[in-house]
Parts: structure tokens; sequence; C-alpha cells
């Protein structure tokens, strides 16, 4: 793990100087520093977003897929890496990250790549006379995105991957107890070739979260949290009509019928309830 985890913006390491120790869950040690974005860094990301928009935005679903690709190549060389530094992080078991999260990083990059080239929509009705009506795709532009600290990389991926094969620019603040990652994976994109500015990350806390919702130059926000902060997000993204992602949730219930096995369905409960160190 690097020394200082910093914010990434347009290509760069932006620091605030306002730093704080990341304490590993699992050991309770001191970790990493990490340096708290704070609010004019929210300005300078998307600011960095914006510009690389019409760059990113205009290349052609091949250019993207094939930065997407690269990408995905670099994530799982440097697999044992990232595992480590989310291990450290997040304090979940070394098998459960490299054996099964970090192949599922991989094969989703993949898979935004090739949706990026296979985009679906409607098109080519006839609605008035001697006019033919199309419904052309275009990037939203910049994306404002919250992520948790449960999954952070691949978190990470399925708010930044989506964004990136629709050719939009992202600004993503991950948890602030799992920034690492998120940061790592900024760079990695850059390396594969993507215009630096498309992937930023900020590694601020809540009002860093609240500024993005409500700046006017993010034209969405898509936030994995709980219903209470969901309804938080759409209150305040409401003034400058913002489109809109909620992934929301809680504890899933379990009903186990008459006729179930129930040892099975005791094993199946115990691992719901414990896995990923009890995170999910």
């Amino acid at each position: 793990m690097p020394d200082t985890v910093t914010s990434w913006i347009g290509g760069t390491e932006a620091a605030s100087g306002n730093t704080e120790t990341l304490i590993n869950p699992a050991t309770g040690h001191p970790g990493a520093t990490v340096d708290r974005a704070g609010l004019e860094l929210v300005d300078r990301a998307t600011r960095a977003a914006a510009s690389a928009l019409g760059e990113w935005g205009s290349a052609t679903p091949r250019e993207r897929a094939k930065a997407m690709l690269a990408l995905a190549d670099l994530v799982e060389g440097h697999g044992d890496d990232l595992s480590r530094l989310e291990v450290e992080e997040t304090g979940k078991p070394y098998a459960t990250m490299r054996e099964g999260e970090l192949p599922l990083v991989v094969d989703n990059l993949r898979f935004f790549a090739g949706a990026a080239r296979s985009t679906e929509g409607t098109a080519g009705g006839v609605f008035q006379t001697g006019y033919t009506s199309l419904v052309p795709r275009r990037p939203v532009g910049v994306v404002g995105q919250l992520a948790p600290w449960n999954f952070p990389l691949i978190m990470a991926v399925w708010k930044v991957g989506a964004a990136m094969a629709a050719g939009c620019a992202s600004i993503l603040k991950p948890s602030p107890q799992t920034p690492g990652t998120s940061v790592r994976l900024a760079q990695l994109a850059e390396e594969a070739g993507v215009p630096p500015g498309v992937v930023n990350v900020l590694t601020g806390g809540d009002d860093v979260g609240e500024a993005m919702v409500a700046h006017p130059a993010i034209s969405m926000v898509s936030l994995t949290g709980s219903t209470a902060t969901g309804r938080q997000v759409a209150a305040a993204a409401a003034p400058t009509l913002k489109k809109l992602h909620l992934e929301l949730g809680g504890k899933a219930p379990l009903v186990v019928f008459d006729d179930a096995d129930v040892a099975a369905a005791a094993r199946g409960a115990t691992m719901g309830a414990t896995y990923n160190s009890g995170q999910d």
C-alpha cells in the first residue's frame, strides 16, 4: 500500500493536506495515510471530467472498448497487489478477494467493453410524413458516483465501467475507509489508454459527496447506500434535475418453507450473514 492515498484528478495526484490514518479492521493496526479531499477538489475534478468529455464522448465504441479491454488486462495482471491493498483496508480474507472478487472485477470490465459496442435503443420510426425519426444515444455527461465500503473495487468497476462504456466521464467518491483500490483503478485506466479526466477519484467524506450531488456541472449521480441516504441524494439532486441511479437496500429476509432442507437452509443463512466479513 502507498504511504499516502490521495485523490486522482485529471491524471495527477491532488492533495488537500488534511490527512487521516486508516485502521485495518481485521487487526486494529494502522494502515495507509489518506489525504481527505476538500470541497475545492470537487470543482477541480468536475472541470477535469468536463474537459475530458469531448475526446472520450466522441470516441467510437471500438476505441472505448479497446481501452476498457486493456484496463481489464491490467487489473488482471495486478491482481495480487490490488487484492492485498483491498484486504488491508477492508479486513476481508485474502482468498475472498483474490479468488472470488478479483475475477468478477475483470469479467465485469470486459462485459462493459462489450456493451460499449452493442448499445440498444429505439430507432427508425416514421411519425410524420416525409420525416424519419431516430433516437440517438449520447453520453449523459459528467457522472458523480458514491460507493460504499463492502466491495470497493467491484463497486468502482460497476459505476466507472458503465459510465466509460457510455462515453461519460466519472467522479468517483469511494468510502473514506476504502479508497485505495479505486485510486489505483483510475491510474490503471490511464495506463490502458483512457484519457486523463475520464476517471477521477475523490478521497473525501460526506461533505464531498454532498457537494457532488449539488454541483450544477454534474449531470447524473449514482449511489449505492442506505435508503435514508438515497432520499437525501434525491432531494439534493432535485433542484438541478439530475438523473439518478440509486441502489438502496438492507438485510434480505429469509423464508424457509415446510418442505425445505433445513440443514441446507441453515448453511445458506450462515453464509449469507457472514460472507465478506458480514458486510453484505
